[in-house]
């Protein structure tokens, strides 16, 4: 028996100077749907989430609020966890570079890179973002020399000795990866915002800091501690051990790496899709298999912010509305890649209309006419026997191949279009063909088939949906007699192999199904709870 695919991905490993927000929880719902899907179809999956909890920042930020730095990180790790298991997120592995494995990967990793002489010592001159843990040139900054990402924050001069990375040794195979990989950094425009960094001429980037104690020492040089991103980068690595294993590289790297895919913000692509693989080549490491960059939430078209006042509590969003309702809206409503929008109304109104109106309302008032009709009994049925011109069949016979290419695609916005193109069309066909009045006519076999596929739609529909609305889609098969768990996959495969339930046109099995409920309760807008 051959073994599962494998597919590793990662979200970044987060800053730890304060709670998680809505932007990271967008990256890590994004990142578990893409697990569920791959774990849906049978193969081995490892998702990395976790924290990166040095640097100069959360030292400040420890000291402000009077706190050993090492206590700061452990209270609030604890909020991405309640966060991660409130959005229904089933990580694989929490990664904390504070671990005391991870200090010894980073040492055997250094080790590597120094021995190929691509380290070496010089003075560092610059202005410096504590928040962006990075030296800025004049030309990137604000007025008053403002960081452009943190514009509350300016940067500080720095004068001062730092070992860097001969990071300009690798332009050419980095060009020379982009040409020969054109999917390794993802969507088009980040793979074109970072070939135009490239080609303008790499420079070697400070790997030390000074006069900071909170991370690891350098190993040749105590006097300097490791720059938070040769740091953090390597958290994907330590996360590859396996708990019983001996801490070292090569079993770190001997089951999952390369990585398939790191998922992050576009604020951090040049890290990703620059330096990390700059990094990798020096340590003679096989590269990931892809970067790719989301876009950034704005609320109300506006960038949220403090300062603005119009930051979103995602704590408080998921205690309100659920966690499918939002995953459902993030990744339909978002297409990956660019930048999107969060506003409440429209979001409780494309939910409502999708989840509770198209798809709950067609299952409730379905099961509410087999029970009438057919005493809620599913009879041996076979839908092979429905002809291919079928408005239902048509649709849904295609469905399942183009729904896993756009899953394949990580375009979420056309996965979720298509399934509802299908849902759509069973409201239609059952207004249409008027099953009541076949009822009345003694039409009981018409009927049946009426009834059957649009049930058999309902069902294909919640399979294909299960890696973003898992509590719904369970909902749905449980009410349709199916068993399994959607957040329990591998049971789930024993019973409901991908390969026959993706696709339309499954064997229902003779029962009598459950008094039918609805599967999604209405949500109310802002201007209804007020």
């Amino acid at each position: 028996m051959t073994s599962p695919v494998r597919f590793a991905l990662t979200t970044p490993l987060y800053y730890v100077n304060d709670v998680p927000h809505i932007g990271s929880a967008y990256t890590t719902m994004v990142a578990d749907a893409i697990a569920r899907f791959h774990r849906l179809r049978g193969e081995e999956v490892l998702l990395i989430t976790g924290t990166d909890e040095h640097g100069q920042k959360i030292q400040r930020t420890a000291e402000a609020a009077g706190v050993d730095p090492q206590a700061h990180c452990d209270q609030i790790i604890g909020s991405f966890k309640d966060l991660w298991d409130k959005f229904n997120i089933q990580y694989d592995r929490f990664s904390r570079t504070t671990a005391p494995n991870h200090a010894k990967i980073v040492e055997a990793f250094f080790k590597k890179v120094w021995e190929k002489d691509d380290i070496y010592l010089a003075q560092q001159q610059g202005w410096y973002c504590v928040a962006c843990e990075e030296f800025k040139e004049e030309k990137d900054l604000l007025e008053d020399h403002h960081c452009t990402i943190h514009t509350n924050k300016k940067a500080e001069w720095r004068d001062e000795e730092n070992y860097f990375f001969r990071l300009s040794k690798y332009q050419a195979q980095l060009e020379a990866l982009y040409g020969d990989r054109p999917d390794f950094i993802q969507p088009t425009s980040r793979r074109n915002e970072v070939i135009n960094f490239v080609q303008q001429g790499l420079q070697d980037f400070s790997i030390s800091r000074v006069n900071l104690d909170w991370g690891f020492p350098v190993p040749t040089d105590d006097n300097h501690t490791i720059y938070v991103w040769f740091d953090a980068l390597l958290g994907y690595v330590t996360a590859l051990l396996e708990a019983d294993d001996e801490v070292d590289l090569d079993n770190a790297l001997k089951k999952f790496w390369p990585i398939n895919l790191h998922l992050i913000g576009k604020d951090i692509l040049r890290f990703h899709a620059v330096y990390w693989p700059a990094m990798l080549m020096s340590a003679e490491l096989p590269l990931p298999g892809g970067v790719f960059g989301h876009g950034f939430l704005t609320k109300n078209g506006l960038k949220m912010g403090k300062s603005l006042g119009n930051t979103i509590d995602p704590f408080a969003l998921v205690e309100q509305y659920g966690s499918d309702a939002l995953r459902y809206y993030f990744l339909k409503e978002i297409e990956l890649g660019k930048d999107g929008d969060f506003n409440e109304t429209r979001f409780v109104n494309v939910v409502n209309a999708d989840l509770a109106n198209d798809l709950g309302n067609l299952l409730n008032r379905t099961l509410g006419m087999l029970k009438k009709y057919c005493k809620s009994e599913i009879p041996a049925f076979d839908l092979a026997t429905i002809p291919p011109d079928h408005p239902l069949k048509t649709l849904g016979i295609t469905l399942g191949d183009r729904t896993i290419e756009a899953y394949d695609a990580l375009n979420f916005t056309k996965a979720c279009s298509q399934i509802m193109e299908l849902v759509q069309s069973s409201n239609k066909y059952i207004d249409d063909s008027a099953p009541w009045k076949l009822f009345k006519a003694g039409e009981q076999a018409e009927v049946e088939v009426i009834l059957f596929s649009i049930l058999e739609s309902v069902r294909l529909a919640a399979y294909l949906l299960s890696p973003i609305i898992p509590n719904l889609s369970n909902k749905i098969y449980l009410q349709l007699g199916f068993s399994g768990d959607f957040n329990h996959i591998a049971a789930l495969q024993a019973i409901a192999p991908f390969e026959v339930h993706s696709r339309w046109g499954i064997n229902w099995p003779e029962r009598t199904l459950p008094k039918p409920e609805p599967i999604f309760v209405r949500l109310e807008s802002p201007e209804e709870q007020s």
